[in-house]
């Protein structure tokens, strides 16, 4: 009885598998499969649209806003662990070349977990000024369109599965091969979210703690409060202006009717539409972010639009 079910596992799953490929063979070169895909085709060229859009961001932003003094010069010298324990086991090492990195006190990397903002403006240089408010609101925005545009890319991409509504077995074991057949870009994207850590390794290297501070949207609107509250520039021609956080990129989409101001197209038309918060006189042309100055568009017409006036 044994040995049958031995031979059994050992024939069963090699056949379950054959009989499972020639079904996805037939599944994709079936005439509702090939119909669904030519219905889809113009969701599909705009999905990848959209993930090439994400490129562009990607390769077009700054995304780092300050850097640790720490270890700023360690390119001019060497360093070697010539501790004999070194090779008797592993150790921990502090990062003393990254920029990104600040080495402390234990204390240290414990309150800068309890406060992330106030440590990372103190330990890696980020000033108090109109220029670096400026400097991190550019990187918000930039942040803030990756997020909206990949979370835009997915709903687009499940919105394509579910149209065509393939067998469940396909989506299990053959999601990457569907989405090839159908002319999906899929890769998938990264949003490079700047990162800054602080980091304490005892003397010996037997212990190491970490605190991790990674600059997504909600912590890029709570260093912009934070550094606007600082500067209090309210009497510059700067300090007229609003915050760009997200929740007012939000406030001025929901005054737009969530509908772009060029192509008049809004999410009723469109379900998947992506919008994007646009200065009309840009902040390189001494534009503002007041009300008046900004508008919604389309990534479209945002794209075109670039920085002209």
């Amino acid at each position: 009885m044994e040995t049958f079910i031995a031979y059994l596992i050992i024939f069963a799953y090699p056949t379950y598998r054959i009989v499972r490929f020639i079904r996805m063979k037939r599944y994709f070169a079936s005439p509702e499969f090939l119909a669904q895909k030519q219905e889809v085709a113009a969701v599909v060229d705009e999905h990848n649209e959209v993930s090439g859009y994400i490129d562009e961001i990607r390769s077009s932003g700054k995304f780092s806003i300050g850097y640790s003094s720490t270890g700023g010069q360690s390119q001019l010298a060497t360093y070697d662990n010539t501790s004999k324990f070194n090779y008797k086991r592993d150790r921990k090492v502090a990062d003393y070349t990254s920029r990104n990195v600040h080495n402390g006190s234990l204390q240290m990397v414990r309150n800068a977990s309890a406060d992330p903002i106030k440590y990372l403006i103190k330990y890696f240089d980020i000033e108090a000024s109109e220029d670096k408010l400026a400097e991190i609101e550019q990187l918000g925005e930039s942040i803030s369109r990756l997020e909206n545009a990949v979370k835009n890319a997915r709903e687009r991409a499940t919105s394509i599965s579910q149209a065509i509504a393939p067998p469940k077995f396909i989506l299990k074991h053959y999601l990457v091969k569907f989405q090839s057949q159908i002319g999906l870009n899929v890769n998938t994207p990264v949003i490079p979210y700047p990162e800054y850590l602080f980091q304490y390794v005892s003397p010996g290297g037997n212990s190491s703690q970490e605190s991790r501070i990674q600059l997504n949207s909600s912590a890029i609107d709570a260093l912009i409060e934070t550094i606007s509250e600082k500067i209090k520039f309210k009497k510059s021609a700067a300090g007229q202006r609003a915050l760009m956080t997200a929740s007012f990129r939000e406030f001025i989409k929901n005054r737009d009717k969530y509908s772009c101001k060029t192509c008049k197209v809004s999410i009723n038309d469109e379900p998947h539409l992506l919008l994007e918060v646009d200065h009309i006189m840009p902040v390189s042309k001494g534009g503002l972010s007041i009300e008046e100055n900004l508008q919604t568009l389309c990534w479209k017409c945002n794209r075109t639009k670039s920085n002209k006036f």
